[in-house]
């Protein structure tokens, strides 16, 4: 868009030249005009300058669906952040390690940090509702008692990076958290009547995504979380979903026994059975996104999710429907894989495509676990592969960015800060 009003700009400065220089040939009036253009000729440059300034800066806002799409929710905004998980509580947790860590960020070019504000069951800051609802018989604090999440964002903001909290566990919950042994009612089960699946956080129970209860406790605790800080937005990732085995439970199964009179079917990937999950999740986050709006209008709706055909098939998560009914404001899709090949393909995909025509868009890399080291140049390679692709890139994690690292580590951070050449602010919405 923006080289395309270059090129009429430049061409109406042509024009403008072209049209002057004809008429002051002319020999009617010739002295006169040419007496006038003089004194006029600095107020015209004047007017041409600022004109190219306006448009090379033009920042439109754009609609979707009738809903003002601001400043901070613009694709041609490049996202260049890092999640900070629980894995970075000693980082988190301490103010001098915080400020030398955004500090580096902002030296290194990056725009935003998603740090971890809802993990097995619990919630990392000061929350009323987690109080009221006696899930939380602790809080998390700073080195010196105080709110990590409000110094984080504070920190952050005065070096101009974005936070967007991260509701990392979404509706998975560990079997030994308050959560699933105070609101056993709350959790749905397989068809076996088992209610645990193992994932990469462990052994975990789900929250039923359709049970009323469970709708309002999670909104409950994103309403406050965007209200209660000056955060730029709110995340969620895979985990706001269901692994397609569960759903079994008798909330559910009178459900949709109301509804389709007829059972669940028996084989969990009946196409039927999973879009009528899906949807139901779709038709809570619609609610989700509007009761955040309303309360925040400017904060950006976030969602980081695996690939397509993988978050709908197996974690009844369509987020492409999501964003096709405009209730995400950026997509960050999770590309874990080693291989480039399988890195670009994934990246490739028509959905991804679909979404950079609509919003900011990115991909989430790896960067390494610590049993589990990811070579600088494998990351560099993959960073390489989305920036020709116009996309944007989110690191998980910040601890595995430049420690635990294969490399030295002014080896490492050398090519990070090689990575992102040039700034990419993205403005804030007030």
């Amino acid at each position: 868009m923006v080289s395309r009003f270059n090129c009429k700009s430049e061409q109406w400065r042509v024009w403008v030249a072209n049209a002057s220089f004809k008429f002051m040939k002319s020999s009617f009036f010739v002295q006169s005009w040419r007496r006038l253009l003089k004194s006029l000729f600095p107020i015209l440059i004047l007017i041409s300058f600022v004109s190219v300034l306006l448009v090379d800066s033009f920042t439109p806002a754009i609609t979707f669906g009738g809903r003002f799409s601001a400043i901070a929710q613009l694709p041609r905004q490049e996202i260049r952040g890092v999640w900070m998980t629980t894995n970075d509580f000693d980082t988190l947790k301490n103010r001098d390690k915080v400020q030398d860590a955004v500090s580096q960020l902002r030296r290194m070019n990056f725009n935003t940090i998603y740090p971890v504000v809802w993990n097995s069951g619990y919630v990392m800051h000061p929350s009323a509702i987690a109080q009221r609802a006696g899930i939380q018989p602790f809080v998390y604090k700073g080195s010196d008692g105080h709110d990590i999440l409000a110094d984080l964002i504070n920190q952050a903001h005065r070096k101009g990076l974005l936070v967007i909290p991260w509701f990392e566990f979404g509706f998975m919950a560990p079997p030994t958290s308050e959560l699933a042994i105070n609101y056993p009612d709350w959790f749905t089960q397989k068809r076996d009547g088992s209610q645990t699946s193992n994932s990469a956080a462990g052994e975990v129970m789900w929250l039923n995504p359709f049970h009323p209860k469970v709708q309002q406790f999670i909104t409950n605790l994103v309403l406050e979380t965007v209200t209660q800080y000056d955060a730029d937005g709110i995340q969620f990732d895979d985990h706001m979903s269901l692994p397609h085995e569960f759903g079994y439970d008798q909330y559910t199964v009178a459900l949709y026994t109301k509804e389709t009179k007829n059972p669940p079917p028996k084989n969990p990937q009946d196409a039927a059975w999973v879009k009528w999950r899906a949807d139901k999740i779709t038709a809570f986050m619609v609610k989700l996104n509007q009761a955040v709006k309303q309360r925040k209008p400017q904060v950006i709706f976030s969602v980081s999710p695996n690939y397509y055909d993988f978050a709908y098939k197996f974690h009844l998560q369509d987020w492409l429907s999501w964003m096709r009914q405009n209730i995400v404001d950026e997509l960050i899709v999770q590309i874990y894989r080693p291989d480039l090949q399988s890195f670009v393909a994934n990246i490739s995909r028509a959905e991804i495509q679909e979404a950079q025509q609509r919003i900011p868009t990115g991909v989430g890399i790896m960067t390494g676990l610590r049993n589990n080291p990811v070579p600088i140049q494998q990351i560099k390679s993959q960073v390489r592969a989305a920036q020709e692709r116009g996309l944007g890139v989110t690191f998980f994690y910040y601890e595995s960015l430049w420690n635990n690292a294969l490399e030295p580590l002014n080896e490492r951070q050398a090519g990070f800060e090689n990575l992102f050449p040039s700034p990419a602010l993205r403005a804030r919405v007030e």
